[in-house]
């Protein structure tokens, strides 16, 4: 009985030091949005205007075209 109690004590711990790493990593999202800081403005349909076509990407921004700003 005490070799179940352990065990399932052990698990549970187990459990939650798992359950805290993935809440550590970061969404799938957000870790394939890695841009350079590359300065070289696009203007999308949204009406924002971004610092480069990388961050438009992750933005799901559409249509966008370069400001010529720099």
């Amino acid at each position: 009985m005490k070799n179940l109690v352990r065990l399932l004590a052990g698990a549970g711990l187990l459990a939650v030091l798992v359950m805290g790493i993935v809440s550590l990593v970061p969404p799938v999202e957000a870790r394939a949005c890695l841009c350079p800081d590359i300065v070289a403005p696009v203007l999308c349909d949204n009406g924002v205007t971004y610092i480069n076509q990388c961050r438009a990407n992750c933005a799901h921004a559409k249509n966008c075209v370069p400001t010529g700003d720099i």
